[in-house]
């Protein structure tokens, strides 16, 4: 549905026009925020050097799990890879196909069945897709059911320890409440708002135990300026 989209509605405005209206995220965590619409439709020399490295370490047949407008299959598909972009949005997909992503699933990747790959990659704080820390096991399976033995999911995330940080750079954080990466979010667009989710952003200590009781390997592949990291998880 449409009204449910606001996503879909700006990209597919600012492919057909060149501009769209404020993409607003709204939290009950924090102050209304925007997403620059143009910035969904980035090149590689636009990316932050997480998403570069996460790209230049892709292998083999690619899942690209959220893929919105195509931004990382269209350099992936440049580069010659052999790259599928799989989206909820229908109104995203229109506009990927349009953009010349040759490989388009419309689908929720919770449902899907689809063949194996080499690589999953899950970009633009791919963990939030996880929802709660409690979810992030079973997340983490349900994209090792689309890889190849040996094959190996990329995906990023935040800590974000550093909104907790007291003057003398210390943390103070309430262990005894709700996972202090676990965030609701909102988005609207042109007065049409969307359904209310979670999202997930977790540290990498966590995320590697996690990931090893879900059975990957776990390392961080690049560090960001600012608490953010790049994952690599391979399938045991």
């Amino acid at each position: 549905m449409l009204q449910s989209d606001p996503i879909g509605l700006a990209v597919s405005d600012y492919y057909k026009t060149g501009k769209a209206k404020k993409l607003i995220v709204h939290s009950s965590q924090f102050d209304d925020d925007e997403i620059p619409v143009n910035y969904l439709f980035r090149k590689y020399s636009n990316l932050p050097e997480i998403e570069k490295s996460a790209i230049d370490n892709c292998k083999g047949k690619v899942l690209d799990i959220g893929a919105c407008v195509g931004a990382h299959a269209l350099i992936l598909q440049e580069k010659g890879m052999d790259v599928t972009a799989l989206e909820i949005s229908d109104l995203c997909c229109d506009v990927m196909k349009k953009r010349g992503v040759k490989n388009v699933i419309q689908g929720d990747f919770l449902r899907i069945e689809t063949e194996k790959y080499d690589t999953v990659l899950v970009l633009m704080n791919g963990t939030g897709l996880a929802g709660t820390i409690r979810n992030l096991g079973s997340f983490l399976k349900r994209l090792g059911s689309f890889i190849n033995s040996g094959g190996q999911i990329l995906t990023d995330s935040s800590d974000l320890k550093y909104l907790y940080e007291e003057e003398d750079g210390s943390f103070l954080i309430d262990l005894n409440g709700d996972y202090y990466g676990e965030m609701d979010f909102q988005m609207e667009y042109n007065g049409i708002k969307g359904d209310a989710f979670p999202w997930l952003y977790v540290d990498p200590d966590t995320f590697a135990l996690i990931a090893e009781q879900a059975g990957f390997s776990f390392r961080v592949l690049k560090e960001g300026s600012h608490y953010d990291y790049l994952a690599q998880l391979i399938k045991k």
